[in-house]
């Protein structure tokens, strides 16, 4: 191989290419596909050993003398003694904690890990692990084959992989099981959020918030997972369905990969893009709709692309202003069953059957994210976009929240609990993202960055 073709491979290696800023608007090198889909084969073959997993979640930054730190590490012990596999991103604080405490009690003790820009050591006590480049695929092995997610105080990685689950269980593509929350001095704020700011648009059910388990010991969070089953290892050709151990893995695999490709050949020219995301319950009579509509006229006027879920509310809002001022008007949707629904103002669309890849190709072109009020979907994919910034796995581009009557408290919550109080985000970390509660602010912010 010639050595300017290993330099280029190895510069570009260097790059979190999946949400790295393209000026080019070429997504098409094969190499990136490569790259994501050895990460799939490998973590479906790890995954594949695996027997009864709970997976953890909780911040990097609690020590061993804090408090959650201990019941982590006696959760680790009695799922050890109860035959069940401790699953956590392999890292310090929470993780560290529920891995020694399973370690310690001979139980299987797993971590999936994440490479990142600084360093993000295996702790100590993980029997067996596997590493991953990128957020998503790791994601994806972290949650899928788990009985049960027992969630500690953490920060925007924590929130990210909480609103996730969440989601996606609402959404159907993962089954229904224990979501167990510890602390309530924690936890307890961001539920009253979920009830008193997304319940009011109709974009949460009150049956989907009842099945979270708020709990303050391990003891506690046990109960809810001791008589939990293994999830049956079937292999269907089904996006709900992650992980098999028969020939069906090659073909999920293909599938995945088909989309992949699709969704980066679907992207290759758009360069000036908004992503602009928020609940499908919006009603056309609410502020926030004539909000998002006119977001649609100037992003038109200004020369960028709207891109979308090509759903209703929010979604069909900002699409309807592209597309009456004549601009790009960008549907990026998931599939239900073998239908397509996209909204009427969606001049260029695809729909996708993996949430992962959908979610990927949603993100990966945008100069700026508009975050309208929503639900699980919108939280989830704010709090993962935070997280690549956080992490610098994701170039800064603006954030902006639009509406400071919906995102006034989930500010104060992130200032007060985890800026102060449980010091899991750092001061900095919460200039990330900026509320703002007129369009000509958010065209104003874009445009800065533009320049």
């Amino acid at each position: 191989m010639k050595k300017e073709t290993i330099e280029k491979i190895q510069k570009n290696a260097k790059k979190d290419f999946s949400y790295s800023l393209n000026e080019s608007g070429d997504f098409r090198e094969s190499w990136r596909i490569f790259r994501i889909m050895s990460e799939f084969v490998e973590g479906y073959q790890f995954l594949s050993s695996l027997k009864n997993e709970v997976t953890i979640l909780g911040s990097a930054r609690l020590k061993p003398s804090d408090r959650y730190y201990q019941v982590a590490e006696n959760l680790g012990a009695l799922l050890a003694k109860g035959g069940f596999t401790t699953l956590t991103g392999g890292g310090p604080g929470i993780m560290e904690a529920a891995n020694k405490g399973a370690f310690e009690a001979g139980g299987d003790s797993v971590g999936i890990n994440i490479q990142l820009p600084f360093e993000q050591r295996i702790n100590p006590y993980v029997k067996s692990s596997t590493a991953f480049y990128y957020f998503f695929t790791r994601k994806v092995m972290l949650i899928s084959p788990s009985n049960a997610f027992v969630l500690f105080p953490g920060g925007f990685g924590t929130m990210d992989e909480f609103f996730e689950v969440v989601d996606l269980m609402e959404l159907g593509h993962m089954k229904h099981t224990p979501v167990i929350l510890v602390g309530k001095e924690f936890w307890q704020p961001l539920v009253d959020f979920v009830k008193e700011k997304s319940m009011k648009f109709g974009s949460i059910k009150n049956k989907d918030v009842d099945r979270w388990h708020i709990v303050e010991t391990a003891e506690e969070a046990f109960e809810f997972i001791k008589d939990q089953k293994d999830i049956d290892n079937i292999c269907e050709l089904d996006p709900t369905n992650f992980r098999c151990e028969t020939g069906g893995t090659d073909w999920k695999i293909f599938k995945i990969m088909a989309e992949l490709v699709e969704g980066f050949e679907f992207l290759t020219g758009m360069v000036e893009t908004v992503t602009v995301l928020g609940t499908r319950s919006m009603s056309k009579e609410s502020p926030y709709y004539e909000s998002a509509y006119q977001l649609g006229k100037a992003l038109a006027e200004n020369k960028f692309t709207t891109v979308t879920g090509g759903g209703t509310g929010i979604m069909e809002a900002a699409n309807k202003g592209a597309f009456e001022m004549g601009g790009d008007s960008v549907g990026i949707n998931m599939r239900r069953g073998i239908k397509e629904s996209y909204n009427a103002y969606v001049k260029k669309a695809i729909s996708f059957n993996f949430p992962f890849t959908r979610k990927l190709i949603i993100t990966a072109p945008a100069k700026a994210f508009v975050f309208f009020p929503g639900g699980f979907g919108t939280m989830h994919q704010l709090f993962e976009v935070l997280t690549l910034m956080q992490t610098k796995k994701m170039e800064r581009i603006p954030v902006i929240l639009f509406g400071h009557d919906f995102w006034g408290p989930m500010h104060k919550f992130i200032k007060e609990i985890f800026v102060h109080k449980f010091e899991t985000i750092g001061d900095e970390d919460d200039e990330l993202y900026q509320i703002v509660d007129n369009v000509d602010s958010a065209i104003g912010l874009i445009k800065d960055f533009r320049k």
